[in-house]
């Protein structure tokens, strides 16, 4: 990996999630293949995927999710445009090592790697660690919106 790192600014560009919704602190690095981000949102009491005063561990399948979306942005910025919004379809083969994350110390380490890059959606698989523990892993699928058609001229 060797793209600069990004701050929180240049990320929430870069999607549709915002102020609180964006759970992404910043890019460390990231290439073609790959990102890896951090996130101190968990520690936040008004982190708005809190339930009773905790954060659930599943909810680390949105924090891969917005890594996805992020990594997605980038290289459509890299191309000259932006990434087509998406819809998350599909999340497998997730492993969840802890039940909740809000009393987690440090920083969660987000991780995402491309499977699949398609026209009509993308496959990554995620990994989310903590001080190096391995919180939580799977795959997650987005589709995207199709791309709309020219629009014809009159003559």
């Amino acid at each position: 990996m060797a793209e600069a790192p990004v701050n929180r600014e240049t990320l929430m560009a870069l999607i549709p999630h915002q102020g609180g919704m964006c759970l992404l602190d910043e890019v460390i690095e990231w290439d073609a293949r790959r990102i890896h981000a951090r996130s101190w949102t968990h520690q936040r009491e008004d982190n708005p995927l809190r339930r009773d005063d905790q954060l659930s561990a599943v909810h680390l399948c949105e924090y891969g999710a917005q890594a996805m979306a992020v990594h997605g942005g980038l290289l459509a910025r890299e191309e000259g445009g932006q990434a087509r919004p998406g819809m998350l379809v599909s999340l497998r083969g997730v492993e969840l090592h802890v039940d909740h994350i809000d009393d987690l110390p440090v920083a969660l380490d987000v991780r995402a790697s491309v499977l699949l890059n398609s026209e009509s959606g993308w496959q990554y698989e995620f990994r989310i660690e903590h001080a190096g523990r391995k919180l939580a892993s799977g795959r997650a699928a987005v589709m995207l919106q199709p791309v709309a058609p020219p629009a014809e001229e009159n003559p």
